[in-house]
């Protein structure tokens, strides 16, 4: 899919609204815009990949257990309804053997313009684990201020904290400070070699097989790590 705007046009108040749910395999989305509130990207099943798009929400509005490269994306939280935050992603992984997971790889994490005067009154998370085995993992991005220090925020007690997957790996902008963040037993260190080793288009997606047929521009693998950003 290229070029393509996908609205719900729900609204907030509506709560849970999908605007997308992808569980095709080998799918590849270039210059998109996906936009909503709750729910907004559903990354359901098979390989996925996501370049240049734009992808708005406030409550897990990227979640699924797709196997999903978002890479070289806008990711706009925006204004959510009284009394709730925002959460980027929430991934549904069930087993531990399940390949499945959410790697956010060179994107642009931004306040959308509908909430860029309310980020000092609402807290905005990179992910919460919505099923036991969550598996996400932030590289290369460039986080704004906006973003809670914690980052990480439970899903209901303690429930999938040891259990989960979350990683960060070479990010940049004042949301990417790790001084703050939780610090659970599922969080884990990653270095750069691991990350180009497990992480990345080629190695997660075997995107390589798939997306030069579409014509599709990918990078295959990090960022030199003084580079990151270098394409948005």
């Amino acid at each position: 899919m290229k070029g393509v705007r996908v609205e719900n046009t729900a609204g907030a108040e509506n709560h849970q609204a999908v605007a997308l749910r992808v569980q095709s395999d080998q799918a590849v989305f270039y210059q998109c815009y996906f936009d909503g509130y709750q729910d907004t990207l559903y990354t359901h099943a098979q390989r996925q990949f996501f370049r240049d798009c734009t992808v708005t929400g406030t409550i897990d509005f990227i979640f699924g257990n797709s196997q999903v490269v978002i890479q070289n994306c806008l990711i706009l939280p925006r204004k959510p309804m009284d009394n709730q935050l925002n959460i980027i992603t929430a991934q549904g992984r069930r087993e531990k053997r399940s390949v499945g997971g959410t790697v956010m790889h060179n994107n642009t994490i931004e306040p959308h313009p509908d909430f860029k005067d309310s980020t000092g009154k609402i807290k905005t998370y990179l992910a919460r684990p919505w099923k036991e085995y969550s598996r996400t993992i932030y590289i290369q991005n460039e986080i704004g201020a906006f973003i809670d220090p914690k980052g990480w925020l439970e899903w209901n007690g303690d429930f999938a904290l040891e259990t989960l997957f979350y990683a960060e790996v070479e990010n940049t902008g004042p949301g990417a400070d790790m001084s703050q963040r939780a610090k659970w037993g599922g969080i884990k260190t990653v270095t750069y070699a691991d990350a180009q080793k497990e992480y990345t288009v080629e190695a997660f997606i075997q995107g390589e097989q798939f997306i030069p047929k579409y014509g599709v521009p990918y990078i295959p693998g990090l960022l030199p790590q003084s580079e990151a950003g270098r394409d948005h």
